[in-house]
This record gives C-alpha cells, sequence and structure tokens, in this order.
C-alpha cells in the first residue's frame, strides 16, 4: 500500500510540475533586438509578446514594429486546447496554439504555407522564439520578461 500511495503522489507531483511550466511563459515579454538573428528578414525595432495559458485557454499576443516601417503590426492567436479548437480569420489563415513538452508551438497557416513558431524557457529566463517558414531562413527572436 506504501507503494502504491508513493507511486500515486509522484505522478501527481509529475502532473502539477507539468502544469506549472505552462504557466511559466505567461506575461509580456519585450524583444531584444540585437540579441535575435532576423534570418535575412527586416529587422524588428521593437516588439512584445504576451502569453496567457489559463485552464487549458492559450492566447498569444505579438505586437512589432519593422525597422523602415511606420505601423505597428499586431498578431493574435487563441485557443482553447481542451476542446482543440483553432482559429480561423477568412479561409486563407488558420491558426493552432498548442503544448509540445515545456514549449508552446503556434502553427499558423496562410494561403496554403504553414509557419511554425515555438517558445520556450532559456537557462538565463529569458523567451526564445523560433520561426519556421518554408523556404525561408529561421528566425530566433529573444525576449525577456517585461
Amino acid at each position: 500500500m506504501k507503494t502504491r500511495t508513493f507511486v500515486i503522489s509522484s505522478l501527481l507531483l509529475a502532473v502539477a510540475a507539468f502544469a506549472g511550466s505552462h504557466t511559466a511563459l505567461n506575461g509580456t515579454w519585450v524583444l531584444e533586438p540585437t540579441q535575435s538573428d532576423f534570418g535575412g528578414q527586416p529587422v524588428i525595432q521593437t516588439g512584445t509578446v504576451t502569453i496567457n495559458e489559463r485552464q487549458g485557454d492559450i492566447s498569444v499576443e505579438r505586437n512589432f514594429k519593422y525597422e523602415g516601417a511606420s505601423e505597428t503590426f499586431f498578431y493574435r492567436d487563441m485557443t482553447d486546447s481542451e476542446n482543440n479548437a483553432t482559429i480561423h480569420s477568412g479561409k486563407e489563415l488558420k491558426s493552432k496554439a498548442k503544448w509540445d513538452h515545456d514549449a508552446l508551438k503556434v502553427i499558423t497557416t496562410q494561403s496554403g504555407v504553414v509557419t511554425t513558431e515555438t517558445y520556450s524557457l532559456a537557462a538565463n529566463g529569458s523567451m526564445t522564439a523560433t520561426v519556421v517558414k518554408p523556404g525561408s531562413k529561421t528566425i530566433t527572436l529573444v525576449f525577456v520578461r517585461k
């Protein structure tokens, strides 16, 4: 009986630790352009990413101002991970956020092209966002907590 109780307790602690790691990305993160690699794409002068994971609902908001651009670009993805929801914005845009272990993945399909963003915590407490799009170099963005 003691072994069984220990196993159940260990399992509950592991599940709690895993769930807690998801909320570690919650909050607003500010781009560190000098630490980022834009893969030959236009440089982002300023930017923030706000992540909120609560009870299976995930939202990711991104605000970026690109070098030479006179406007700020805003992107927002929301999903209900418990119900496996996907956000559609018109016929040509579909976005889904999901957890892949300790990393948050946002997969966006626009006009048949799939872009994958992966958000994860670095050992120094910063957040790294890796953006992969077919036919383009990988972009690595570094953020610090606001």
